[in-house]
């Protein structure tokens, strides 16, 4: 049996194997010199979803500006040290695994803009240096995000804007004491699949993952911010308003801090703030009096006029020692743009049917400053649509009420429009044939003592059924007995 079981393992091993070997290399060369990810002539054989495609050839590697970008399998540092760019374009990774750092080369994810979405792992130094320096766009992970994928080697993940969610696990491992991978977040969002606050909370507690550099503490919840899954957000000491990444309707606003502490108690901490829409200007920081709005003043906001769908950026220097040494702070951004109006459709109900129907109340919350309307659909329900089964009052109320006729699950979506931008919520319905059916489904449902016919109660039908069965004695009397 073992030798069979070993037999077979080889087979499957050698069909995996062999399977995997079909897949054809498309090596990165940059034989144009134009960086573009889609020349052809810029790879040995054109990257198609059939394709690993192995980027070396050195910085700076290809660019994906644009949609459609397909491989099967992507290892940026193949063999040597190489980088990788999405500026607003896709990549779609369709049967394997995002490397970084492996087989010889140092790599680099430049993530700028656009998405990626792999069928697989995101591994993060694989044996050699892996970076991810993200600033916007999204990237989704299937399975794994490993930071670093090999114990010894290192990896650096640099969250600074957009979203990464992840539908495995997050891992990050030490070799012994040494951690050699580290996450920090500033103005991104990470956003796990389930309750993985211990884990995250592990790697907080031991300095793996930081907010702005230890400036800032790491915000965790677990189905608060987004519904079954973990988010990670980082909160500056300044506590900027509007928050890093965020949103604020155009116009004038305000922008405020929170000041920091100064070197000797109950002294004033002044501050410098700039402000403007080209972020070069900030980081070269050539013509300072351009962009500034306060100089040393001792105040904790200011009020600055935005144009709609435009990106602006603002940094806070305070002075908590010297009036000569200011203590430069990060660079914080927000766009000038409605945001979509926040719905909560209200928590998932179990109900059950009286006289063929059930009637119930549908009590929303959405909250916006601004007009809006509402819009109630049936995602989905137990029997034909074309017959339906929910019939609600008045699909445009936040607070309606609906009627439902038959057993199954219910999905419905509450859409809040307010011209411009939609937010939407679901709210699922579980309908019983009784009371007792639906007290059954929930997960804590502990029998009652005495409910000899599972019905819910203890009563004279219960009472019969004991009767009935008074003094049987069904146990075995033989020491010895045949089993069929």
């Amino acid at each position: 049996m073992y030798k069979r079981l070993i037999c077979l393992i080889a087979f499957v091993l050698a069909l995996s194997l062999a399977g995997y070997a079909q897949a054809q290399d498309a090596t990165w060369t940059d034989a144009t010199g134009d960086h573009n990810w889609f020349t052809p002539g810029n790879w040995s054989e054109f990257s198609t979803p059939a394709h690993w495609a192995k980027i070396r050839n050195g910085a700076p590697g290809p660019t994906i500006a644009s949609e459609g970008a397909l491989a099967s399998r992507v290892h940026v540092g193949y063999e040597e040290g190489s980088a990788l760019t999405v500026d607003g374009g896709t990549l779609v990774i369709s049967g394997d695994d995002l490397l970084l750092g492996k087989n010889g080369g140092s790599a680099t994810l430049n993530m700028i803009s656009g998405s990626i979405d792999v069928a697989r792992d995101f591994e993060v130094g694989g044996g050699d240096p892996g970076i991810v320096n993200m600033t916007g766009g999204t990237i989704t992970v299937a399975d794994d995000f490993m930071i670093p994928e090999v114990i010894a080697s290192t990896a650096e993940v640099n969250l600074d804007g957009g979203t990464i969610i992840i539908n495995g696990d997050l891992t990050m491992r030490a070799d012994g004491d040494t951690m050699n991978g580290t996450l920090n977040i500033t103005g991104g969002t990470l956003i796990i699949a389930g309750d993985a606050l211990a884990a995250v909370q592990g790697y907080i507690d031991n300095g793996w993952i930081t907010a702005y550099d230890g400036d800032g503490t790491v915000a965790l919840d677990y189905d608060v911010t987004n519904e079954g899954q973990t988010t990670l957000k980082a909160v500056h000491k300044l506590n900027p308003n509007p928050a890093n990444g965020g949103f604020a309707a155009p116009g004038a606003v305000e922008l405020s801090w929170t000041l920091p502490d100064p070197c000797t108690p109950g002294q004033s901490v002044p501050v410098d703030v700039y402000f403007t829409d080209d972020l070069n200007k900030l980081l070269q920081f050539t013509d300072p009096a351009s962009m500034q709005v306060v100089s040393q003043g001792n105040v904790t906001s200011v009020v600055v006029q935005t144009q709609p769908k435009v990106k602006y950026y603002w940094a806070i220097d305070s002075y908590i020692g010297s009036d000569n040494d200011p203590v430069y702070g990060p660079i914080f951004s927000f766009l000038a743009d409605n945001q979509a109006p926040e719905v909560d459709a209200g928590p998932d109900l179990l109900t059950w049917l009286a006289d063929g129907v059930r009637v119930g109340s549908l009590d929303t919350t959405v909250t916006y400053d601004k007009a809006y309307t509402v819009q109630w659909t049936v995602v989905s329900e137990p029997d034909d649509p074309n017959n339906p089964d929910a019939v609600i009052t008045d699909p445009s109320a936040e607070d309606t009420s609906i009627t439902l006729s038959a057993v199954g699950e219910y999905v419905l979506q509450l859409d809040a429009w307010d011209g411009a931008k939609t937010g939407s919520d679901n709210i699922t319905i579980n309908v019983y044939n009784d009371g007792c059916e639906a007290a059954q489904s929930l997960p804590d449902y502990v029998p009652l003592v005495g409910d000899l016919n599972g019905d819910c109660k203890v009563d004279e039908a219960d009472m019969a059924l004991l009767e009935e069965n008074w003094l049987k004695d069904n146990s075995l009397t033989d020491d010895w007995s045949t089993v069929d």
